[in-house]
């Protein structure tokens, strides 16, 4: 052999012994191990309480408004000004202690129409307006009701659970000013759609539970309440006729949180369970939160409860008129960017359906047809900022 062949021959074994070496280093092979699983337990539990972090190339494909967006937690906050923030939470009147029995799990589980009826009826007052809302235009009755089990018989379980639910809430929050009471009325009846939206597109995806999604839509209109009792009264109906991003960001610079971080603070104080506020806030937060972040047995849970909350606040506000002709993976908002990485999951396959069907807007008409005007009347003056298209980073 040539002493330039011996040359070459060395040469190549020397460098694959050197990349056979590299291989075996503990730093290559934790650079190009398989990607593990995000919805892993401990993953879950730790995406549950860490800031959600965008890869540097996905931030790239973020909107402008949500790169520019910080989102804080109670842990984000300076701690007096979090004293002092607690200290108005704690000022907003707890709602009965029946509240807590109708979101118990075991009760939701298997309560009847005669539990229901005798858990309200031990309220007399809430009592009362939960008949005269079952009995009023927007659900449509052919003919009154005398009683929580025949409204449930007429309405259904959801349905009744859900007015029951709304006015056991409606306790804890009263508008201080008369000209607060369109704000209110609007995230009550936004709260409303939303939640009898949720269960129809539950019982039409075949998923389990629809009590307990229609709750938890609910659930998540509690902050919204608590931001509008804290919040000074002459920026109410600005505030709420804002995009979810822009009145984050408002929501934040006034009160140091934004509402679906006071609302699980609440809900928090009020002890409720813990797996019920995580679901709550959870959905709130896929404003910011990218798939991936999300584990899979509660991503359509979680998808379904943010996409009914937001369409429940767009029919309030007459921003959306209508429902049939409505594609959420064509809806391009910013405040939706997350969302639509979560529309393609199977579960949701047959979503755009269900939200266009024939049932789903027979139930909905009547109360579309007694909104709050005014606020439907403030959004046209264009507050909602909806881009057509995700906006890239520009370097």
């Amino acid at each position: 052999m040539s002493d330039v062949a011996l040359w070459l021959s060395l040469s190549v074994g020397v460098a694959l012994s050197g990349w056979a070496w590299i291989r075996s280093s503990k730093r290559f092979q934790a650079a190009h191990a398989p990607a593990r699983a995000i919805d892993e337990p401990a993953a879950a539990q730790q995406h549950a309480s860490a800031p959600v972090v965008t890869p540097p190339a996905l931030a790239c494909l973020l909107p402008r408004e949500l790169q520019a967006l910080v989102w804080r937690r109670e842990s984000d906050v300076d701690p007096a000004k979090l004293d002092a923030l607690l200290a108005a939470i704690k000022g907003i009147p707890r709602p009965p202690k029946s509240l807590q029995r109708l979101l118990a799990p075991d009760f939701a589980a298997r309560a009847g129409a005669a539990e229901l009826s005798e858990l309200v009826m031990a309220e007399p007052l809430i009592a009362a307006k939960v008949l005269a809302a079952v009995n009023a235009p927007a659900y449509g009755l052919q003919r009154p009701v005398a009683g929580v089990a025949q409204a449930v018989s007429l309405l259904g379980m959801t349905t009744v659970r859900s007015v029951c639910l709304r006015y056991m809430l409606g306790a804890a929050f009263k508008p201080r000013l008369a000209a607060s009471q369109r704000v209110f009325d609007t995230i009550w009846c936004a709260s409303a759609i939303a939640s009898e939206m949720r269960s129809h597109l539950n019982k039409a995806l075949k998923l389990p539970d629809p009590g307990g999604a229609a709750t938890q839509v609910m659930l998540g209109f509690v902050g919204q309440l608590a931001a509008a009792s804290l919040m000074p009264t002459e920026q109410l109906e600005n505030w709420l006729a804002l995009d979810r991003v822009a009145r984050t960001e408002k929501e934040q610079a006034l009160m140091h949180l934004n509402a679906i971080e006071i609302g699980g603070l609440l809900l928090g104080a009020w002890a409720l369970p813990q797996d019920l506020i995580s679901d709550v806030c959870d959905s709130g937060r896929l404003l910011i939160t990218a798939a991936p972040h999300t584990a899979p047995e509660r991503a359509p849970r979680l998808a379904l409860n943010y996409l009914c909350a937001g369409l429940g606040e767009r029919l309030a506000q007459g921003q959306l008129t209508q429902l049939s002709d409505h594609n959420p993976t064509q809806d391009l908002g910013a405040d939706t960017h997350h969302l639509r990485s979560l529309l393609g999951l199977p579960a949701l396959s047959g979503l755009t359906v269900a939200l266009q069907a024939p049932a789903l807007q027979r139930a909905l008409e009547p109360m579309l047809k007694h909104l709050p005007t005014a606020m439907a009347e403030k959004s046209a003056e264009n507050l909602w900022r909806r881009p057509t298209r995700d906006a890239p980073l520009q370097h």
